[in-house]
């Protein structure tokens, strides 16, 4: 029986010419990531229970404030100042502060740090974003964070697999959040439990790297162990234009056994909606009865890349925000935020009355830079609406896309764009 992308990846990795799903596999690292809410907790682990206390390679680690950055209390700087010093200590050549920091998943991507064919650790659950590139990436607990950091290696179980077969072009206003939000309102939360969401067919190339990394991002809420693309001319042009690294293609063997197939039609998609508190919980756009909302989240990990902007700009763009809604932007990275100055999209958001912040993770985990007060709703293109997830515990959180999000910072109410 043939592998799938994954299990090829993984198997080259642990030095075996194949592995099955179930397997336990040893592997070879090409990053370990952390950020300042995770690396603190791997750092104490490394200096007080390990007998190594030096890295396993100084360029092999990256460390990116960006939860709580720049810091909104003691805690948090004290959490930065701990990562700052670690990084210092062992000469980490990827510490990425206030400044140089941008929202990690978008950051490491854009920086060149993850290539395709790479096996990528992180001690943040959003990791699998870098399957977008041909990557395996994945997200880990700080302990085994920190034992990639000590040796370059960690354990896995090798994960059976499911087909995401993608047909046909998606509309205009239907993005890679529309995408996945649809397949995970048809499987849950846990359809992909411990399982490879491997994506394929001729609709993959009718979509933009940005609409791949929002899909890999949010395998995770599907349960998935990783999300994975195949590498195409637009993943090879992404990484040839963004790191110097060599990059090695994987194919899934045409006889790659998987436990399901599912077949996604982009061109019958419909802007989607996840309501509370679940990711699956989701309706089309014309399943939304009228919900009257207080805020409005454009940006995170999973929507803060420089085509979410475009969009919203683009329906924001002589419009004003709604009276009694707050419209929050956040770039992804700082050059995402400079290219939105140079475009004229921060122009456009500050004369529809939206506030445009720092790249920061912020109110997506609620942390800070718009925390929900009781009974408050929020459309936010984030990846999570779990209850409390940004805020009071009776709160609300409808997820969606750019395009929504900015039609219903305008009405007020969960809108699409078409209202417009």
């Amino acid at each position: 029986m043939g592998m799938t992308m994954t299990q090829k990846i993984l198997a080259a990795h642990a030095g075996l010419t194949e592995v099955k799903a179930g397997q336990l596999i040893e592997a070879d690292l090409d990053l370990v990531l952390g950020n300042d809410i995770t690396s603190p907790v791997a750092i104490h682990e490394m200096d007080n229970k390990m007998d190594k206390k030096t890295v396993f390679n100084k360029d092999k680690i990256a460390l990116v404030m960006d939860h709580f950055v720049p810091n909104k209390d003691i805690k948090s700087a004290e959490h930065c100042k701990c990562v700052r010093q670690f990084a210092t200590k062992h000469d980490i050549t990827n510490f990425f502060d206030v400044g140089q920091m941008g929202i990690e998943h978008a950051l490491l991507p854009e920086k060149g740090l993850v290539v395709a064919g790479d096996v990528v650790i992180g001690a943040d659950s959003h990791t699998c974003t870098y399957g977008a590139l041909g990557a395996f990436s994945t997200g880990v607990g700080s302990t085994d964070m920190a034992a990639g950091m000590a040796t370059g290696k960690a354990w896995f179980k090798v994960p059976s697999a499911i087909k995401v077969v993608l047909t046909g072009k998606p509309s205009k206003w239907i993005c890679g959040k529309d995408v996945i939000l649809h397949l995970i309102g048809r499987i849950g939360v846990d359809g992909a439990l411990y399982k490879s969401l491997e994506f394929t067919g001729d609709g993959v190339a009718n979509l933009s790297m940005d609409d791949r990394f929002t899909i890999s991002n949010m395998a995770i809420e599907a349960g998935g162990k990783n999300g994975i693309f195949p590498v195409d001319e637009k993943t090879i042009e992404y990484i040839k234009e963004h790191s110097a690294r060599e990059f090695k293609v994987y194919e899934a063997d045409a006889d790659a056994e998987y436990e399901q197939e599912i077949t996604i039609d982009l061109s019958t998609l419909k802007s989607t909606v996840a309501f509370p508190h679940l990711p699956e919980n989701t309706r089309t756009i014309d399943e939304v009865p009228e919900i009257a909302i207080d805020q409005v989240v454009i940006g995170s990990c999973t929507n803060g890349h420089i085509e979410d902007l475009r969009t919203a700009a683009e329906i924001l763009k002589g419009r004003k925000v709604a009276k009694n809604v707050r419209a929050i932007i956040i770039p992804a990275t700082q050059t995402i935020y400079l290219q939105a100055i140079e475009e004229g999209l921060v122009k456009t958001f500050i004369e529809a009355g939206a506030v445009v912040s720092t790249p920061t993770c912020g109110p997506c985990l609620g942390g800070y830079m718009g925390i929900l007060a009781e009974g408050e709703r929020c459309v936010s293109t984030t990846n999570r609406n779990f209850v409390g997830r940004m805020g009071h515990v009776t709160s609300e959180i409808y997820l969606a896309s750019p395009a929504v999000a900015a039609a219903s910072a305008v009405t007020g109410r969960i809108s699409g764009p078409e209202e417009l």
